[in-house]
This record gives C-alpha cells, sequence and structure tokens, in this order.
C-alpha cells in the first residue's frame, strides 16, 4: 500500500517479552522457507486460507492456524489493532540476513497495509524504506510504505522475529493510522505517546478476518483504479499517451462485458480475450514505460493487475505468489536512497584504500573490528558482511555446488563488482551513525568468511588493504571448540550431506565433506588450517605494502599502543583515548584468558602434530 511517508508508528506499545515467551516455544521444525527462498529468511503461519497453514495463498477466507490458537496474546495485540486480517505471519531473519531491496507489487499488498510488531530484535537492526531508515524496537507498531523500495539488514548473530499482519483496514485502524507518528520531518502529533497494551487472561478476543479477497472476475471499477494508479505512478514518456488512450479502450470493453455477463463463466473467453488483446499491445507499444519507483510499467501491470483481473481456470495454492515483488538488483534499477559522496569519473563511489580485517575464525578478529570502527572518517556496515555478499546471485554456497565459502577473482564479474560497491556503500555508517558526505570513503570490514575470499576482495576493490590477524594457534582452537559448542555460531544448519551431532558451524572450508564422522577437534583444526593456509597463499600473492599484521596478545598487552600502531599503518585518524583494558567483544563466548586453552587441552594436543607446517608459517608471516 501506498502511503503518505514511508513509516508511521502507531501509538501503541505490547508487551515484547509476553510475545516472545509465546513464540520462541516453536523450534526450527515449524517455520518455512521463504517462498522466493531468500536465504535466512523464515515464516511461521498465523492466518491462512482456511487457516490452513500449509497453504501460501492469498486468496479465499482468511483463517487462525493452530498456531495463533495457541498464543493468547498474539491475538490480544491483533484485536487492539482492530483490522480485518489476511495473510499473517511471524517473519524472522536469521543472523546476519537481510531482506534484499525491493517493493512489493503485487494485487494483494496494493489494497493493504502491511503491520510490523518487532518481537525478538536488536538496536542494530535496520529497516529502510525509500529514504528514510529506523529501527523498529520490541513491541512497538509501524505500517510502512511497501510500494517504496525497501530493504531490511540483521546485522546481528541473533535472529530478529517479527508479527507481519496484511490488513485492508478498518475505521479504528485508519484513526491509529492517523494519529500516529509520520516519519519524513513531519511534524509529531502534539502530545504524542504511545498507549501500552498489556496481556490479559482473555484467550479468544473478538478478531476480524478476510472472506473475500481475490476476484474470480475483476469489476471494471477495480481495474480502473489499478491501471490507472500505475499509469499515474509511469514517469513521463513518449509512449504513455498512446498507452493512455489504449487503456481507455479496453477498461471500456472490459465494462461492457460486465454489464453483459458480470463474474458469470459464460463470459470467461470473452474477457480472457480482451486481456490477451490489450497484454499484446502493450509489449509491442508501452515496453519502455518506467515506474518512479525504477520498475518497468508493464511487468508491474502484469502482476498486479493483468494476472489478476481473470481466475478463468484452477490456480494451485501459492501460484499466485510467484511474483510478489520486484526485486532492485542492481544501481541502474536501485540509485541508493541514501546521500552519499560524489559520483568519479566512472560514476561510482571511490573506495579509498577499503581495509579488511582477515583471519581464521575465533582470532579476536570482533574487538580488532569493534576498536579500529571508533576511528576518525572509518566507515563500517555496523557488522559482519554474510547476508550482504551471499545474497548476490552466484556468490552464495548453494549458487556453488555447497563447495565451501571460497571466491577466488574470477567470481568478480563486472555485475558482481558494481553491485557488490552498491551494496556496501548503501551500508556504510561511521562511529557516530552517520552515512558518508565526501567524495572518497575509507571502509574497514571484517568477516571471518573473507579469509577466504582474498582473491575475489581484491578484485572487487583494487585499493584493497589486507590486515592479517594472528592469534596463537591453541587459543584459537579452544575458541572454536568453544564456538561450535555454544551452538551461537551455526552458519549453515541442515548442511545436505553433514551428518555429524553438531550442525555446522563458522566459515564453511573447502573439504568440509572429508570431515564426516570426525571428533570436534579435529574439525575445527582442519578449518584453522584449510584456512589460514590458502589464506597466508593468498597473501603473499598481495603487494608487500598492502598487508599488515596484527597481533592479539599485543592488542591485549597494550590496547593503546597496538591500535596506535595500526592506525598509522592504515592512515586511520585515532583521536579516542584506550583504556588500559578492552571491553569484551559482542562475541566473547568467555572472557579472554591466556591458559583458558587448557580447557581443552588434550584434543588440542591431539592434533597440533599435524599443523605444524602451517603453525610455522603463520608465525614466520605473523613476526614480518
Amino acid at each position: 500500500m501506498k502511503l503518505p511517508a514511508p513509516f508511521i508508528q502507531f501509538p501503541l506499545q505490547f508487551d515484547a517479552a509476553t510475545l516472545a515467551r509465546e513464540v520462541l516455544v516453536y523450534g526450527p521444525e515449524h517455520w518455512r522457507e521463504h517462498p522466493q527462498k531468500y536465504p535466512g529468511n523464515l515464516w511461521l503461519p498465523l492466518i491462512a486460507s482456511g487457516g490452513n497453514p500449509d497453504l501460501e495463498s492469498v486468496a479465499g477466507p482468511m483463517r487462525p492456524t493452530p498456531y495463533l490458537e495457541q498464543c493468547p496474546y498474539l491475538k490480544q495485540v491483533l484485536s487492539r489493532v482492530g483490522a480485518v486480517w489476511g495473510r499473517t505471519r511471524l517473519m524472522k531473519l536469521t543472523a546476519q540476513a537481510e531482506v534484499t531491496p525491493h517493493f512489493d507489487v503485487h494485487y494483494y499488498w496494493r489494497a493493504r497495509a502491511r503491520v510490523h510488531v518487532p518481537i525478538v530484535t536488536q538496536p542494530s537492526v535496520r529497516f529502510r524504506c525509500g529514504d528514510e531508515e529506523v529501527n523498529m524496537a520490541p513491541g512497538e507498531c509501524w505500517i510502512f510504505d511497501t510500494w517504496r523500495r525497501h530493504h531490511v539488514i540483521n546485522p546481528n548473530d541473533s535472529e530478529r522475529i517479527h508479527l507481519v499482519a496484511d490488513t485492508v483496514g478498518s475505521d479504528s485502524f485508519g484513526e491509529l493510522a492517523r494519529e500516529g507518528r509520520m516519519s519524513g520531518g513531519v511534524p509529531e502529533p502534539p502530545g504524542w505517546r504511545t498507549e501500552f497494551v498489556g496481556p490479559t487472561d482473555e484467550r479468544n478476543p473478538p478478531l476480524r478476518y478476510e472472506t473475500m479477497n481475490v476476484p474470480v472476475v475483476m469489476t471494471p471499477w477495480e481495474l480502473k483504479e489499478h491501471i490507472s494508479f500505475l499509469l499515474g505512478e509511469t514517469r513521463v514518456h513518449p509512449q504513455l499517451e498512446m498507452t493512455q488512450a489504449v487503456t481507455a479502450r479496453f477498461l471500456s470493453a472490459w465494462a461492457a462485458l460486465w454489464s453483459e455477463f458480470g463474474p458469470d463463466s459464460a463470459g470467461w473467453p470473452a474477457y480472457r480475450k480482451a486481456l490477451t488483446t490489450y497484454e499484446e499491445w502493450l509489449k509491442g507499444n508501452a515496453d519502455g514505460l518506467q515506474l518512479l519507483n525504477d520498475s518497468r510499467t508493464i511487468n508491474a501491470l502484469r502482476i498486479m493487475v493483468l494476472s489478476m483481473a481473470l481466475r478463468d481456470k484452477k490456480v494451485a495454492d501459492g501460484d499466485e505468489l510467484r511474483q510478489t515483488t520486484v526485486a532492485l538488483p542492481n544501481a541502474a534499477a536501485a540509485p541508493a536512497a541514501i546521500p552519499g559522496p560524489r559520483a568519479t569519473n566512472q560514476g561510482e563511489v571511490n573506495f579509498d584504500r577499503p581495509v579488511f580485517l582477515i583471519s581464521p575464525p575465533r582470532s579476536g578478529s570482533t574487538l580488532w573490528f569493534e576498536t579500529l570502527a571508533q576511528a576518525r572518517g572509518v566507515y563500517t556496515i555496523g557488522g559482519e558482511s554474510h547476508a550482504l555478499i551471499e545474497n548476490v546471485p552466484g556468490l552464495n554456497i548453494a549458487d556453488r555446488g555447497l563447495d565451501s565459502n571460497r571466491l577466488d577473482a574470477g567470481a568478480a564479474t563486472p555485475a558482481v563488482v558494481a553491485e557488490l560497491r552498491r551494496r556496501f556503500f548503501a551500508a556504510l555508517r561511521d562511529r557516530d551513525g552517520q552515512v558518508p558526505n565526501g567524495q572518497v570513503v575509507r571502509l574497514l570490514e571484517k568477516t571471518p568468511k573473507n579469509s577466504l575470499r582474498v582473491p575475489f576482495l581484491a578484485q572487487v576493490f583494487p585499493q584493497a588493504r589486507f590486515v592479517f590477524l594472528y592469534r596463537e594457534v591453541r587459543e584459537t582452537l579452544s575458541s572454536m571448540i568453544e564456538a561450535w559448542r555454544s551452538g551461537r555460531f551455526v552458519t549453515y544448519p541442515g548442511l545436505p550431506g553433514w551428518n555429524n551431532e553438531l550442525p555446522w558451524s563458522l566459515l564453511l572450508t573447502p573439504g568440509w565433506r572429508d570431515l564426516n564422522g570426525r571428533a570436534l577437534h579435529e574439525v575445527v583444526a582442519a578449518q584453522w588450517e584449510v584456512t589460514t593456509r590458502m589464506l597466508l597463499v593468498d597473501l603473499s600473492a598481495i603487494a608487500p605494502e598492502r598487508v599488515h599484521v596484527a597481533r592479539y596478545d599485543a592488542l591485549l598487552a597494550d590496547p593503546s599502543v597496538a591500535i596506535s600502531r595500526l592506525c598509522a599503518a592504515l592512515d586511520f585518524g585515532w583521536d579516542r583515548p584506550l583504556d588500559s583494558k578492552l571491553p569484551l567483544s559482542r562475541y566473547t563466548v568467555s572472557a579472554p584468558d591466556a591458559q583458558k586453552w587448557r580447557r581443552h587441552e588434550h584434543e588440542i594436543m591431539q592434533v597440533l602434530p599435524g599443523l605444524e607446517a602451517t603453525i610455522e608459517r603463520a608465525q614466520r608471516f605473523a613476526a614480518g
């Protein structure tokens, strides 16, 4: 639904902790993959066609599923909002996942607002719509303009869960919207505040559900409204005037057919002929028309109107959802919504000597990253780049035969390079949360998986600097074992072909299938060895002046000296004092201790002999 502002916050506040207790009882086996298979996007049906949780359809009477029936406070939340409810779900973004930039163009969402109530989230989750960005806090209630380009990033290592409910509204719903707080610089209503709506003992509050939603034959009045909206959203173009004239003839013919047949099946062949004739004319004469949101008008007409105007044949459950959104995959289709640096002669942002912190996992990269991110003039994406990179087609393990996270220079095609640079730039913020406003930007990035992608990153960012983070191998292996056992670092749950007791955690290294049936300490030893060996080979091929070394023990011993030295080498501006002891990083499993590895001494000592060659090479490299 198109709204007067990108975001509107309703004057309601719900108890997120109670909601979380209700929804977290549903384990991974209850969550479903996104219909368009976006990585890390999962859903759980609350209101569905006929109350059937296995139906993805937006057609038919919407009724509560057994999941909603077990969640009384969720029902109270929906009752208080007071709308007529259509398809409603819990939507989950797993760790480091994103909702890629798109806008909703399907018929169903043209006339429906989308309500969001965050249940499990973090302050760093970013929801962008149009030119604006918000963090929806737990228990708040929002609607947003689904017609504008929108994008959600979860940069955390914890999941995000929202209640997401679609509605045509109601009188009371409209009143909440009018009393809401709009984004975009619109003055806040005088005395604006939220009403806290806590849980009660009521298990079956009154709820209203859609019964009529997708017509068999669209009325001429609805058809005209949808097409007029799309043509009104179309940019001025030489083809537009003739398209409007032909559209008027098509609408007149449809009105005549409706007067003759109404929705009766006797008229379906004539309706189908009128649709086919109109669509064929559009293909040949209106292909150059573009919407204001940069989609092709003819595509939107097909998806929103022409595919839904006549349902003269049986549609399989969920088929009408095949094209519910229009993705915006490149700079031409989706100009950055955030003001940024001026373009260079090549028409792109100038990334000046971007810095990548690289190391095997659990080598202290987060502590280095969180500290260096406080340097003056440095920009980061706020976390690790899993989703940012792996949601680009061709760069995730599914597209690469589940082999590993390895990417070489050949994966950096011109289209991939342009898309990745756009994605990184769109997500950049400095230490104060500000977007870039100069001609050049200094990027700082750390993602352990990128230790397998040095040739690829060097191709995407030709000026890139790489900082090899060295940590004593016994400490690293111990921390990797802790990470696997904690369950906090699972990267590929249900990895096909992985049959060990624990799901795959941390980065996916080449040859991982050979580790099936091996003990955990042997698995992490192989992860460390393969990553370190490949990383050192790749770094040796980079010009020496572009490669730096930083040691974890030096950082812990004297943070001020270690950070000052590295900032000087990288030409980062450092202007903040450092305590003698740094705070724990957000990914810390247990407090640092040089002797902590002895908790796993027996296991580690078993694998060290097989790592000697790579350990010696890493030590020589770290020593300069």
